[in-house]
């Protein structure tokens, strides 16, 4: 069995953009490969942060995973900062890196253009970063969107240049690109994200998630009842593609280009079939927030096994560096 990992930043609480174009995924790979799913503390302090609030939103966040499905037999899902060995590699890789590699990355420039005010050493070295937190547990596939691609090749790189240098540990992962497109958001201009207040939470009520589907963009040419419309050019349709069943859909379709159906019956239609996937979602959530001191335990228990097999990891690193005591030769 091949082993899989991916990495979640803290934000607490999952959106249907998270859940329908990752974690759904991680939920049916989790039966395939022996599967690590890391909460990413540390790269999420590199931009700006409340220190007050991190450990309720990495704990929300781990509740929110187990909500979804994420089998705690199956996979291993755990706090990145937990295990030291993922900043110990991290340096090591640094050493290996070329800076223009970094200075390179697509996601580097857009995270500096928009923390302008706090373009820190962390935004740059995040996906070596990232390439530690992947082949320390070497790792062959990394579920990603095409957002990742670029961070995936610099991984596979680092191992290359790693192993040359040193002598082969790292395997090159590959990346697993994901069917679902990217969510946009509830504004049907950007992807969804908590930063722009675009986003369905998993958790919403009913009620609040109508609230957001009432005032939602639909396909401009609707403007009245009677005209037709192009369900591709509708955001609500978007969301009915991740939710709706086929015949469903042909129906919504038919009814949408003939003005047969009005872009309130098809919203209402929408929050029908999202909730018969976020009934039981937040039926789970509201049993395992319950159970907090187990989860704390699994979590614990998660990163201490993580710490043994990073350390082995780091032992065959320093070996290969030179670095092992002189009094253990």
């Amino acid at each position: 069995m091949k082993t899989l990992f991916t990495g979640i930043q803290p934000t607490g609480n999952l959106h249907i953009g998270n859940y329908f174009g990752a974690v759904k995924n991680w939920i049916t790979m989790q039966y395939d490969y022996k599967t690590y799913v890391c909460i990413v503390d540390l790269h999420a302090i590199t931009i700006a942060y409340d220190p007050g609030d991190m450990q309720e939103k990495i704990f929300n966040l781990a509740l929110n995973l187990y909500a979804c499905g994420i089998d705690k037999e199956k996979t291993t899902l755990f706090v990145q900062s937990e295990v030291p060995g993922h900043a110990d590699l991290t340096w090591m890789f640094n050493t290996v890196t070329p800076l223009g590699e970094l200075e390179r990355m697509t996601q580097f420039k857009d995270k500096s253009r928009h923390n302008n005010k706090n373009v820190n050493v962390g935004l740059l070295d995040y996906p070596v970063l990232q390439a530690a937190d992947i082949l320390i547990y070497k790792a062959e596939v990394v579920p990603v969107g095409e957002d990742q691609v670029q961070h995936i090749e610099l991984t596979r790189e680092i191992a290359r240049h790693f192993n040359s240098r040193y002598g082969k540990i790292f395997p090159e992962c590959e990346a697993y690109l994901t069917e679902t497109p990217r969510v946009m958001g509830i504004d049907g201009e950007t992807k969804m994200s908590k930063s722009r207040n675009n986003t369905i939470g998993l958790l919403e009520s009913r009620e609040d998630v109508w609230k957001k589907l009432a005032g939602a963009k639909t396909d401009p040419a609707r403007i009245r009842r009677n005209d037709p419309g192009n369900p591709a050019k509708c955001n609500i349709f978007s969301y009915h593609k991740l939710v709706t069943l086929k015949e469903e859909k042909k129906e919504i379709v038919h009814g949408c280009k003939t003005a047969k159906i009005g872009c309130v019956d098809c919203k209402k239609k929408l929050l029908k079939n999202l909730f018969q996937v976020l009934d039981p979602i937040q039926d789970r959530y509201g049993k395992l927030i319950l159970e907090k001191k187990a989860i704390i335990e699994i979590l614990e228990s998660n990163a201490a096994k993580c710490r043994q097999t990073a350390g082995n990891t780091i032992v065959e690193a320093k070996e290969k560096m030179g670095l092992k005591p002189i009094w253990k030769i």
